[in-house]
């Protein structure tokens, strides 16, 4: 069975991160449950029961997350990696600037999904100086993630909406959630990225690359996962 790989031995993880199979099938099941509960959006079905499991696992994971955490894990797993890179060379270099300075990487796991699909994943830098894979494989892997990524069908700043009305309306608590959401609401309307909240990059020092998902299963779970 396949399995998310945590950091320490002692790190728990729900099981939800069980494994990829477990995720496939959650998703099948989900696909019944939003015949209930479902938000319509630009023709398709917004799925609100992953999206409160996803901001569930995140505050859960990150108990220190705001909403602009949870912003940048919906918005990464829409845009992917975020635009087309040509200059492979400056991107190796940043790679292995960040390596050498990043320090301990207090996130408990190697990989995890963005948003409530999985669509794209983040690789966190601490599988390559654990020596599970290496900075090429790695880079590879999020170049051509990348190079492939295809303009989605839903328009971000109506997904965001979305989004934020589950919250909302699951009284999904998180600090500074009134001052942040109109700003958030501003940053969707232009399909504008956001860093990681202050408090988040404090608590877990988060160094990851977005590896479109079929890549990550195919290139580097097989090998992290060994």
């Amino acid at each position: 069975m396949i399995q998310y790989k945590p950091l320490r031995q002692s790190a728990k993880h729900p099981p939800h991160f069980a494994d990829f199979s477990y995720l496939c099938a959650m998703r099948k099941l989900l696909i019944v449950l939003t015949l209930f509960c479902s938000l319509s959006l630009c023709g398709q079905s917004l799925d609100t029961v992953s999206i409160r499991a996803a901001v569930e696992r995140q505050m859960t994971d990150y108990p220190l997350s705001t909403l602009q955490d949870v912003y940048k894990s919906f918005y990464q797993e829409h845009f992917g990696p975020g635009h087309m890179i040509s200059d492979t060379t400056s991107v190796r270099r940043y790679l292995f600037h960040e390596l050498s300075e990043m320090g301990e990487t207090i996130t408990p796991y190697y990989y995890e999904p963005t948003g409530s699909q999985g669509a794209y994943v983040r690789v966190y830098l601490s599988a390559v100086a654990d020596s599970l894979i290496t900075s090429e494989q790695l880079l590879e892997a999020f170049v051509e993630s990348a190079n492939s990524w295809q303009k989605p069908n839903a328009e971000w700043g109506n997904k965001w909406q979305a989004i934020a009305k589950v919250i909302e309306e699951n009284g999904m608590e998180m600090d500074g959630f009134d001052t942040d959401l109109p700003l958030l609401n501003e940053a969707a309307r232009n399909s504008q990225a956001v860093h990681h909240s202050r408090r988040y990059d404090e608590a877990y020092h988060p160094h990851y690359r977005i590896v479109e998902r079929r890549i990550f299963e195919e290139r580097l779970l097989p090998l992290i996962s060994k």
